[in-house]
């Protein structure tokens, strides 16, 4: 990300003269010339086709809980969209976690990357019903998950290499379309810039998730040792579905306190296998990285419309006040993170929780004001419409890039 930002920065620098005879081209074109312009619509509908794909489509979901009909499973699906539309670096580190976590379950265990990626989304239960979601109980059923075909998972989803990588590639080409006017010295809009966060998060997130299985909805049956099975949990004790409010913390804090693989029927939204002390700290270190990283990463994006033309001054403040501040506030909490592990080691042991316990109520008391930055970005994005500069209609001049006699 940083290097996108060089690059435009460079381009600019570097083709001033090019970008002005654009400037001019762009400050005296006639808007009716169907070859040369484009459309509000063709705008909104290009952006808003974009954030589809980087959040209905791209989004792999746990396996949902069982006879979910059509429109629980559509709404079940909305809500992690929403997820997504609001705080999208929380679908990154699950994406992150699911990744780390059965890339380290497939090496434990010698099995195929995809079955791992099935268990971590809660894809394998026991006879009874119950996933075999949980670290500590998995190695009873390794041996029945080896003898299940990597075709059967594979069967159950609804995307292919194929799919995924045109998935990819339309992010790549809104982005190439987004360099391509910064370079040509073409004004870009503030839902441009917005779609164009998505998209880059997008691009992370389907590369993290590109063997895991997408939109399955049936588990497989694998059958275990006596002594794992359910049965002896109770009706009475199985588990309710997970709450909102449940799901925001195990979103932003990877626990589920309530939460019992083995006395419910489907992993939470949110869900990853937790290795606990058996696998390596090393894992939630690379997950918080790729997750500060991918937030910050996505604040700087708006901030490349920092001196756009807005159609208001107070728009403007907002604008740049709520990018700075999604920008930030990531790279606030890596550090904090880092400083506190240091001082955990320094600390005699009766404090070394400490400085996790500041880093984590500070991370909490930026959320609601996280989330507030993110929906001014989200309203300035529709609202900053109204009032475009003149360039903003211009299409990209792709006769530039392309040798021609």
């Amino acid at each position: 990300m940083l290097l996108l930002l060089f690059l435009v920065h460079i381009a600019k620098k570097t083709n001033l003269a090019h970008a002005n005879i654009l400037k001019l081209r762009a400050d005296g074109v006639a808007c009716n010339d169907i070859n040369d312009s484009r459309t509000l619509f063709d705008i909104i509908w290009g952006c808003l086709a974009t954030v589809f794909a980087c959040t209905w489509v791209a989004v792999h979901q746990n396996v949902p809980p069982p006879d979910l009909g059509w429109l629980s499973l559509q709404l079940r699906k909305l809500k992690m969209m929403l997820f997504t539309v609001i705080a999208p670096e929380l679908v990154v580190c699950l994406a992150a976690r699911q990744f780390f976590d059965a890339r380290y379950i497939a090496k434990e265990f010698d099995v195929p990357k995809t079955h791992a990626f099935f268990c971590c989304m809660g894809g394998f239960i026991t006879e009874d019903g119950h996933p075999t979601a949980d670290f500590r109980r998995l190695p009873e059923f390794i041996p029945a998950i080896r003898s299940i075909k990597e075709a059967d998972i594979t069967d159950k989803s609804k995307g292919d290499a194929l799919s995924k990588g045109l998935a990819i590639t339309q992010g790549l080409w809104f982005t190439v379309q987004c360099l391509a006017r910064f370079h040509q010295g073409l004004p870009v809009t503030e839902i441009e810039v917005a779609t164009l966060a998505f998209a880059v998060v997008s691009i992370s997130i389907r590369l993290f998730w590109w063997s895991k299985p997408l939109d399955v909805q049936q588990p497989i049956v694998v059958a275990g040792p006596p002594s794992s099975s359910g049965s002896q949990v109770p009706a009475a004790n199985t588990k309710r579905s997970p709450s909102l409010k449940d799901e925001l913390r195990g979103a932003t804090l990877w626990d589920y306190p309530d939460y019992l693989a083995s006395s419910s029927t489907s992993v939470p939204m949110f869900y990853s296998i937790r290795l606990g002390t058996a696998g390596p700290t090393s894992l939630n270190i690379w997950v918080l990285a790729v997750e500060f990283i991918v937030g910050a990463s996505f604040g700087a994006v708006h901030c490349l419309v920092w001196n756009a033309t807005f159609p208001t001054i107070a728009e403007m403040r907002m604008w740049r006040l709520s990018s700075s501040f999604v920008a930030a506030y990531p790279l606030f909490l890596g550090g904090f993170f880092v400083l506190g592990g240091f001082l955990a080691r320094k600390l005699p042991s009766t404090w070394e929780n400490l400085p996790f316990n500041v880093t984590k109520t500070i991370f909490l008391g930026g959320v609601p004001v996280y989330i507030l930055c993110r929906l001014f970005l989200i309203v300035l994005s529709f609202t900053t419409l109204r009032a475009l500069p003149t360039g903003a209609l211009v299409d990209v001049d792709w006769s530039v890039y392309i040798p021609h006699l």
